[in-house]
């Protein structure tokens, strides 16, 4: 909804310049054909936004439980502007469905609010393998997307940190 008496609100606009941003990829291997297509999808989108090559490292996992820890890694070393979490759960017939989507997502936010990296979550929640076939390459390049606009935010709201040492002379 836009009003006329924003139009002096100094806005932030949408910056998709993937050029010179570093970007980590966790992609969890269980459902492999989804997560392979979505991480495809992904790289594509990423290359296509201005993202080199060499700039996109992938880490895969076994599933979408272990997605968090990897991402938690990804981040403690400090090389990458964002991260994305791809993976895919299909719902089968017991309450394990639940328990994996709610918690791989409720670690994914929490590794993103405590590292103050942005993490695109593209973790698929699917109750059959043909809904999961039918959304992955648009997530796949809507987590792109998300994850070089909001590392773009990250830096234009972050200020520059000039540290000047002083040296005491005795």
């Amino acid at each position: 909804m836009t009003n006329s008496n924003n139009d002096s609100v100094g806005v932030l606009a949408v910056d998709l310049n993937g050029q010179d941003l570093r970007i980590g990829i966790v992609q969890a291997r269980f459902n492999e054909d989804h997560c392979v297509a979505l991480t495809t999808a992904c790289i594509h989108e990423l290359i296509a936004l201005g993202v080199a090559q060499e700039d996109i490292k992938l880490v895969t996992v076994p599933g979408a439980l272990e997605i968090p820890f990897a991402l938690q890694k990804l981040a403690e070393t400090g090389e990458f502007d964002g991260l994305v979490a791809l993976g895919a759960v299909i719902r089968g017939e017991t309450y394990h469905f639940e328990l994996v989507s709610n918690e791989s997502a409720a670690g994914i936010t929490r590794i993103c609010l405590e590292s103050g990296l942005p993490i695109a979550n593209g973790i698929l929640t699917c109750d059959t393998d043909e809904q999961a076939k039918a959304r992955v390459d648009l997530k796949g390049a809507d987590c792109a997307k998300a994850v070089v606009e909001m590392a773009n935010l990250a830096l234009a709201l972050t200020p520059d940190l000039d540290i000047e040492i002083n040296s005491s002379e005795e």
